[in-house]
């Protein structure tokens, strides 16, 4: 079921960190990225108490499921950050760790296996990937993050995630003279739970970790070049994501350059 939410504001804050402008962010804390558990196998077991001289029937157990085989061109340590319960992931391959080009994929588990659902052109931060992230280092964090809230200045186009439309507080956030895909660069966006609290809008500047941590890290649509930290694909791309995400799924972004996924 889809949840849609109309918002008109006034907010005029700009951001730091998650795209291409600075923010004036206000400090608060909670969480950045809900644990998530991992599914514990049906296996059954029965004993049975015999007589002295009786033969005890051995114990019998029921087969353990099939665990999923890795995501492609994910490695082990990046695997383990990712829950069992995900059903869902898009992974950014970046081409390098300076790289700000890359490509990113959509996958859906089905009968055990990852199948591709779509895949695009990408760009990151313009400086590259890191794993300590940073407030202006214009590098996009190494990791694994959930994904839980939607929006954007145009409205809902079918989206399974959380939507927040607003016209004003998505366009308060570009500059004025940009050229016109800049302009458009938040007309759909999916929030990143990095440094950010679950169930607000994207543009909610509460960064539980600090302010100096970064934050306002997005799936958007690309404007051609690197980011401040954000991961941008064609509109095409962001239509599919948000058409096919579903928060029942346990959706989750793996990103990173490709060197660091591998391991």
């Amino acid at each position: 079921m889809r949840t849609s939410t109309l918002i008109r504001s006034s907010f005029s804050s700009a951001r730091r960190g998650g795209a291409r402008h600075v923010i004036s962010a206000a400090v608060a804390c909670s969480v950045v990225l809900a644990a998530t558990a991992a599914c514990a196998g049906p296996g059954g077991h029965s004993s049975h108490v015999g007589a002295p001289g009786v033969n005890i029937p051995s114990v019998s157990h029921s087969p353990a499921p099939k665990k999923a085989p890795p995501l492609p061109g994910v490695g082990s340590v990046m695997s383990k950050r990712v829950p069992a319960q995900a059903q869902q992931a898009v992974v950014v391959y970046g081409d390098g760790r300076d790289s700000d080009e890359g490509t990113v994929v959509l996958y859906q588990k089905q009968n055990n296996a990852w199948k591709i659902k779509g895949s695009w052109p990408a760009h990151n931060g313009r400086a590259g990937w890191t794993t300590a992230h940073r407030l202006d280092d214009d590098r996009s964090p190494v990791g694994v993050f959930s994904l839980t809230d939607a929006g954007g200045s145009l409205e809902d186009p079918g989206s399974h995630l959380r939507y927040w439309y607003d016209d004003n507080a998505f366009t308060s956030m570009i500059d004025e003279d940009v050229d016109e895909d800049t302009a458009h660069q938040f007309d759909y966006v999916i929030a990143i739970d990095y440094n950010r609290l679950k169930g607000v809008p994207p543009f909610d500047w509460t960064r539980p970790q600090g302010v100096e941590k970064g934050g306002g890290i997005w799936l958007h649509l690309d404007h051609g070049d690197g980011t401040s930290a954000c991961v941008t694909v064609p509109e095409s791309g962001m239509k599919t994501l948000l058409h096919t995400l579903d928060p029942r799924l346990h959706p989750v972004v793996v990103m990173g350059d490709r060197a660091r996924l591998k391991a």
